[in-house]
């Protein structure tokens, strides 16, 4: 059986905000490896990660990852690994520790690689932490414990938004490593979206969006 090689392809893609058009009839394919939708505030970057997870409907064209279609629903969300900042206290809400939730991710994620999140808490600093609830953390703390979760999760599609706020320079610094270390992977996708194009990291695709 020949399996075709992963990616993600959005044909004619439809979306408007109420007096804000964004994409009418938009294309595009992402190839594996990392790469990054780069724009300026207000130009779309958010909602268009929140179209690529599937946690936002589309108004006309079609999004499929690995040949699974977006409006299948569960099917797709399965693949993608996602969570959205702009949604406050997640784990939090169910008075979940850090070490508590990780816990819970290798059942949500079949790739899920515990010597990544391994990686990530030590180039992170998060071990302090594991025991601490959600809400006893920083914003910045909070983000770096999520993506540190995305990145491990093994998952063919992972998105990043805004990842460098709330970050240290150290803490950016480890983070662009650790794109760059995926940068060849032909299993995975992981988009970026931010308003600059870091050196550091082998982009193998960029998307600019009109501001």
């Amino acid at each position: 059986m020949i399996v075709a090689p992963l990616a993600l392809q959005v044909d004619g893609l439809r979306f408007a905000h109420p007096g804000r058009p964004l994409w009418d009839g938009w294309s595009h394919r992402w190839p594996p490896g990392v790469s990054l939708v780069l724009g300026g505030d207000g130009a779309g970057k958010s909602t268009l990660l929140r179209l690529l997870a599937g946690t936002e409907r589309a108004q006309g064209g079609r999004i499929t990852l690995a040949g699974v279609d977006a409006g299948q629903g569960a099917p797709y969300r399965a693949q993608v690994a996602w969570i959205d900042p702009r949604q406050p206290g997640l784990p939090a809400q169910d008075g979940l520790t850090l070490a508590r939730w990780w816990q819970a991710l290798p059942a949500r994620y079949p790739g899920w690689r515990a010597a990544d999140l391994q990686a990530h808490i030590d180039g992170w600093a998060l071990a302090p932490h594991q025991d601490k609830p959600f809400h006893a953390l920083s914003t910045g703390t909070q983000r770096k414990v999520f993506m540190a979760a995305a990145l491990a999760s093994g998952a063919p599609l992972t998105l990043i938004d805004e990842p460098d706020a709330g970050l240290d320079k150290a803490s950016v610094a480890y983070l662009q490593q650790a794109l760059d270390a995926l940068a060849d992977r032909t299993d995975r996708i992981v988009i970026v979206a931010h308003y600059a194009a870091w050196a550091g990291v082998r982009w193998q695709d960029v998307v600019q969006l009109p501001d």
